[in-house]
């Protein structure tokens, strides 16, 4: 346990020490040199155009609604457009598609979110979604929700009902009397910046909001609900002309001063988190100069190399015992944290990860130090993962400091140690054989890009295989809501231009895959499905609980056949020895394409600390067995 029983110690110097002088910031431009923002030039060019050869007048067309948001937002940076259209959305997704934003049509507005947030982070640029109204904009909501929490860039666009039409049991309302405004058309929860626009003339503060909001670092989720008729309407007041460059948080000098003091004390621990994906070099010259040991939470992997000398595993769900093991036998004396909520998927709360002077915690948001671990004593620093790095690094370098901690560190640090394949006592493929074939065809062999969906094949994937390069894996750990990374993985293969391959279980193969979307854009994702025949997770966490008399089964599926009855390819595994040259066919083929995987369902996930954090929650069971990997030991 910790020395000091606080949430944060107190801050160092004066009351804001810790956090950012916001009068010093390193500026960069989120928004390409070459994007140049919609002006009444661009109107009267276009006008010109469009004049009408048929009159003697000749008067020029002005730009509807829709035409000047759809110019707005690829003025904006957005490359990609997913969604499903509908009536209401008519115009819109007209101007879209007639646009330079490439516009991805997919099969359930659910999909289309998701894989929009993948693309998101694939390419490090927002990204739009368009819906219908009514459930259009409702089935899009989840997908938001998650990109919301992970910290994605994404502008809604949807329709919603006229002003004349509304409550007079339009088809498909969308307003008030049949949604709650709250969080939905207004910012909350949900949407940073949330607007239903009802005339042209709100367009101008509109696209100051956007831009603004896609400068800032971090995520920014928003949603322009726009009525239908509204759409249609002609532009009366010109875009203005932005030029905004993003201003990185950047903490004092007095700070990092304070933070080199603080780890040069006695050796440390690093926990990366999904925050930190673009420091990668910056995290990698900090442990190899100062010898620190090096964790991270699942959806940190692959920003640290996992194969280096000194990672010491991943945390949470699907994590390593390795780590608890280098907590208990040769802890740091503080961990510094950079870019991770270290949530209950990221920690189970387990107090053995936590140092004796607890941690510094370093995050671009200023309200998540201190909050998962409010006992711990807790450093925090508000400011951009890379900017926090350079200036440390530089403080270091200045101070001589990385000697001293370099011939401190630990020499001797636990790894994750895979555990031994034995010879196969069924015909039924284990899931551990098939992680090594992944790892051997997709991840060392090839260069594809990995999405693990929710469920077992999460915490298969996350534990077993070993990624040495950022942004090569994806997991969604906030809401990990089934059918992300099925419909996501499209999202991915799309903005890398390359192969992207989804693991996932059956149930979420039915959920929400976006298969169908992917043979009409012929974008090159695989879908590897655990077939079991039951929700494995719920069934094994039921059974470990000693929960009865609930079904998680699910008839057999022959996804092969799904996928050729929609013009993509796909192979069945029935056998261990097959599986190698399946994984190389998905590779080699030009179409979309699943392997479909017979799984033997006895073997038991490592996902134990999920289980033990239910069970510390109130969920009463007596079981005594161990599962395969315990993240949480007794």
């Amino acid at each position: 346990m910790t020395e000091n029983p606080t949430r944060s110690s107190p801050p160092i110097g004066s009351e804001t020490s810790l956090y950012p002088n916001t009068r010093k910031a390193e500026l960069t431009s989120p928004l390409d040199s070459t994007y140049k923002y919609y002006t009444q030039s661009d109107a009267d060019k276009t006008a010109a155009e469009q004049l009408d050869n048929d009159t003697s007048t000749q008067l020029p067309a002005s730009l509807s609604v829709a035409e000047a948001i759809a110019q707005m937002l690829a003025d904006l940076g957005i490359k990609y457009a997913f969604g499903v259209a509908g009536g209401a959305m008519a115009t819109v997704w007209g101007a879209l598609s007639n646009s330079n934003i490439q516009v991805i049509h997919c099969r359930h507005e659910g999909g289309a979110a998701f894989a929009a947030v993948e693309a998101c982070f694939t390419t490090d640029r927002p990204v739009v979604v368009f819906t219908t109204a009514g459930p259009g904009l409702t089935n899009s909501l989840t997908g938001l929700l998650a990109g919301r929490g992970e910290g994605a860039k994404v502008i809604l666009i949807s329709a919603c009902t006229s002003a004349a039409q509304r409550g007079r049991w339009a088809i498909q309302e969308t307003s008030t009397y049949t949604i709650p405004q709250a969080g939905i058309f207004t910012p909350g929860t949900l949407f940073n910046y949330a607007i239903t626009v009802e005339c042209a003339e709100q367009l101008p503060q509109i696209s100051r909001q956007l831009a603004l909001g896609l400068s800032q670092s971090g995520g920014f989720v928003a949603h322009l609900s726009i009525p239908t008729g509204v759409q249609t309407s002609c532009l009366t007041t010109p875009l203005p002309q932005l030029d905004l460059a993003h201003a990185l948080t950047t903490p004092s000098e007095e700070t990092i001063a304070r933070c080199v003091q603080l780890l040069a004390e006695a050796p440390f621990a690093i926990w990366v988190g999904f925050g930190a994906r673009n420091a990668a070099e910056e995290i990698y010259q900090l442990a190899e100069r100062t010898g620190a040991a090096v964790m991270c939470s699942p959806r940190g992997k692959g920003i640290f190399p996992e194969n280096h000398p000194q990672f010491v595993g991943v945390t949470g769900l699907g994590g390593h015992t390795s780590v608890l093991k280098y907590m208990q036998e040769s802890p740091p004396l503080r961990t510094l944290v950079l870019g991770t909520r270290l949530g209950e998927p990221t920690s189970f709360w387990n107090p053995t990860l936590v140092p004796a002077r607890g941690f510094i915690h370093v995050d671009i948001d200023p309200a998540v130090p201190g909050v998962a671990y409010s006992s711990a004593e807790t450093v925090p620093v508000q400011a951009d993962i890379g900017a926090f790095l350079r200036s440390l690094l530089k403080y270091m370098d200045k101070t001589q400091s990385f000697a001293t901690l370099k011939s401190r560190a630990n020499r001797t640090l636990p790894h994750p140690e895979a555990e031994a394949i034995t010879p196969a006592t069924n015909n039924l493929i284990r899931p551990e054989v098939l992680m090594a074939a992944i790892q051997k065809v997709m991840v060392e062999d090839n260069d594809a890009a990995i999405a693990s969906e929710s469920g077992n094949s999460f915490t298969w994937a996350t534990h077993l295989l070993q990624i040495d390069k950022p942004n090569r894996y994806r997991v969604s750990t906030g809401v990990g809501s089934m059918g992300h990374m099925v419909a996501g993985v499209i999202g991915i293969a799309l903005g890398r231009k390359g192969k992207a391959v989804a693991i996932t279980g059956d149930g979420s193969m039915l959920m929400n895959n976006e298969l169908n979307t992917a043979v009409k854009y012929q974008i090159p994702a695989i879908w590897i499905v655990l077939n079991d025949g039951r929700y494995n997770m719920c069934e094994q966490g039921m059974k470990m609980l000693k929960l009865q008399g609930a079904d998680a089964t699910i008839p057999q599926v022959d996804f092969v056949a799904i996928a050729r009855g929609m013009r993509a390819d796909g192979i069945r595994v029935e056998k261990e020895s097959e599986i190698e040259a399946a994984l190389k066919s998905a590779i080699a083929s030009p179409l979309p394409f699943v392997v479909d995987v017979l799984i033997d369902p006895s073997r038991l996930a490592p996902s134990g600390g999920r289980n033990k954090s239910l069970q510390a929650q109130g969920i009463v069971s007596t079981a005594k067995e161990l599962v395969s990997f315990p993240m949480i030991s007794e």
